[in-house]
C-alpha cells in the first residue's frame, strides 16, 4: 500500500489566502452553505466552494498518469467514489477508449451538471453503502473526498471500497497535514473537511479498516 501522488500539481495550481478566507467573512456560514453540495458549494461565490466548478482540462494529466500507474485499458472497468461533475472520468475515457466508467457522488447538483459525455454513466449515492457488488470494478478510486466524511461513515466507506474493487486495486487522496503550519492552514481554508488527520494517522485508518490499495495526500502548505 504505497504512497502514491497523484494531484499535486492540480492542488498547488491555485493560490490560496489562507486568512483572507477567514477574516471578512462569516465562516460558519459559508461551510453551511458548503456541506450541502449543492450550487453554492459548486457553482456559487468563491467563499461557499468552488466559485465556479467548470470543465478546463487540468485532470487530463492525472488521467494519464492513473492509466499508466495502473495499466489500465479498453474494458478496465473503474469508479470514482466522489466523482463531482466527472471530469477525471471524462478524461480517463479520452485518455483510454473503451474504458467503462461508473461515478458516484452526495451531490445531486454536481451530477445534474456533469459533464454530458459521461452524465449516464454517474449516479447520487453515498460512499458508506456503495451500491455495487462486491469486486466490481478493475480499479477503484476516491479523490479528495473521504475527508469530508465523519468517523463512522469514513470507516464505512473504506471497507465498501476494499469491497467492490478487484483484489483491493484502489486509489485515496485525502487532505492531511504534517505540522501546525499546515494543521491550521487547513482549518481556515476547508469548508466541508470532517476528518483532520496526519498521514501517519490515515494510515492506521486505512489499514485497520481492511483498505489495501494506494493513497495519496494534498497538504495546505
Amino acid at each position: 500500500m504505497p504512497n502514491v501522488d497523484l494531484i499535486t500539481s492540480v492542488h498547488t495550481g491555485t493560490k490560496r489566502d489562507y486568512l483572507g478566507r477567514v477574516n471578512g467573512m462569516d465562516k460558519a456560514l459559508a461551510a453551511e452553505a458548503a456541506v450541502k453540495f449543492g450550487q453554492e458549494y459548486w457553482d456559487g461565490d468563491r467563499s461557499t466552494g468552488y466559485g465556479g466548478y467548470r470543465y478546463d482540462g487540468r485532470w487530463r494529466p492525472v488521467a494519464e498518469r492513473m492509466a499508466q500507474l495502473y495499466g489500465l485499458h479498453a474494458g478496465s472497468r473503474v469508479l470514482d467514489v466522489g466523482c463531482g461533475k466527472g471530469f477525471l472520468l471524462y478524461e480517463l475515457t479520452q485518455v483510454v477508449p473503451g474504458i467503462a466508467v461508473t461515478g458516484l457522488d452526495i451531490s445531486a447538483y454536481a451530477i445534474e451538471n456533469a459533464k454530458p459525455e459521461v452524465r449516464q454513466f454517474l449516479q447520487v449515492g453515498n460512499a458508506r453503502a456503495l451500491p455495487f457488488a462486491d469486486g466490481s470494478f478493475d480499479f477503484v478510486f476516491s479523490i479528495t473526498t473521504l475527508h469530508n466524511l465523519y468517523l463512522d461513515d469514513l470507516w464505512a466507506a473504506l471497507g465498501e471500497i476494499a469491497r467492490v474493487s478487484k483484489g483491493g486495486r484502489g486509489h485515496i487522496t485525502v487532505e492531511a497535514y504534517r505540522n501546525e503550519r499546515e494543521k491550521v492552514n487547513l482549518m481556515y481554508w476547508q469548508l466541508t473537511c470532517r476528518a483532520f488527520h496526519t498521514p501517519q494517522e490515515w494510515e492506521w485508518l486505512f489499514a485497520k479498516a481492511g483498505y489495501t490499495g494506494d493513497y495519496g495526500y494534498i497538504y495546505f502548505e
